[in-house]
């Protein structure tokens, strides 16, 4: 699939590229549509590409030595990810899974270098993202360590609403499918407490579910609840 490079040219990484190099790097870009449930990459495989997501959502899961299946981050439109090289690793520290029908664009691990001498916003980006990805791992790491399970949940459905929320008639919706499993998996706690939880909020009118849906209808109540320790 060709991709047009005012594509790119329209994302913040690539706006100050000029045509020529940005044409150079989708000469050796390999684009793939990925759909829900399919994996761009495994966890332990040798990382062989650096990716940048164009459409839809991504799930980076991990397996933990005792095998439990966490989810550590989401990659959305315009994210860079599987950078494997610029975190020093040969091999990729998670499964990339399509949790909506996505668009990736790939390209050899062995062009990262050259990548960023033409366009050092690749590095400065990298970084940014590193940095972001440390500070939201410490911060699921204080909350699992110190905050009971509710308010983990609270948090975590608060972050996907600042990161895809989308504005509907009965509040901001996750744009994209998410499941009540996922939410576990992003909290470290199980389906039936994450259920349990999810119910309760909509019989108060916090949140609206759904298959693989969820619109957050009342964020201030939300919010408190995220919140009420530290009142």
């Amino acid at each position: 699939m060709k991709i047009d490079p005012t594509v790119l040219k329209s994302l913040p990484l690539f706006d100050r590229m000029s045509d020529r190099d940005l044409n150079a790097m989708l000469e050796h870009a390999v684009s793939r549509r990925v759909m829900p449930g399919d994996a761009v990459f495994e966890q332990g495989a040798p990382a062989k590409s650096f990716f940048l997501l164009l459409h839809g959502r991504l799930k980076v899961t991990q397996v933990t030595p005792d095998g439990q299946q966490i989810i550590v981050r989401m990659v959305h439109p315009g994210d860079l990810f599987g950078f494997a090289m610029a975190l020093q690793r040969a091999d990729y520290p998670g499964t990339a899974i399509a949790a909506a029908e996505s668009l990736t664009l790939a390209w050899p691990t062995e062009m990262w270098s050259r990548f960023v001498e033409q366009n050092p916003r690749l590095a400065v980006t990298a970084m940014q993202t590193i940095g972001q990805r440390l500070e939201e791992a410490h911060t699921r790491i204080r909350e699992m360590s110190t905050e009971e399970v509710e308010r983990r949940v609270a948090h975590a459905v608060l972050r996907l609403s600042r990161q895809a929320g989308k504005q509907v008639d009965t509040g901001i919706r996750i744009d994209f499918p998410i499941s009540r499993q996922d939410i576990a998996e992003m909290t470290g706690t199980t389906l039936h407490t994450v259920s349990r939880i999810l119910s309760a909020w909509e019989a108060r009118g916090i949140v609206e579910g759904g298959r693989q849906k969820l619109t957050i209808c009342d964020p201030q109540k939300l919010l408190n609840l995220a919140d009420r320790a530290r009142s």
